[in-house]
């Protein structure tokens, strides 16, 4: 899927912003992969704005990180 350099740049912003919110001591090996994969995973399914990437991502945070640890 083809995505425009806008929503590329968008879905990184998204990317850096929910990492953000993460403490140190949850950031496990991975982490940041797992969630640019549901970054991608939304914006596949149409969700393209900042706000929208952004939750669909820290809804899923606590479930990646249990999965991973």
């Amino acid at each position: 899927m083809k995505h425009s350099s806008e929503l590329i740049q968008t879905m990184r912003d998204a990317l850096e912003a929910v990492m953000a919110t993460v403490p140190a001591d949850q950031s496990v090996i991975g982490l940041k992969a797992a969630v640019a994969q549901c970054i991608l995973q939304a914006a596949a399914q149409g969700q393209t704005s900042f706000d929208g990437l952004v939750a669909s991502a820290s809804c899923q945070l606590q479930t990646i990180i249990s999965m991973l640890s």
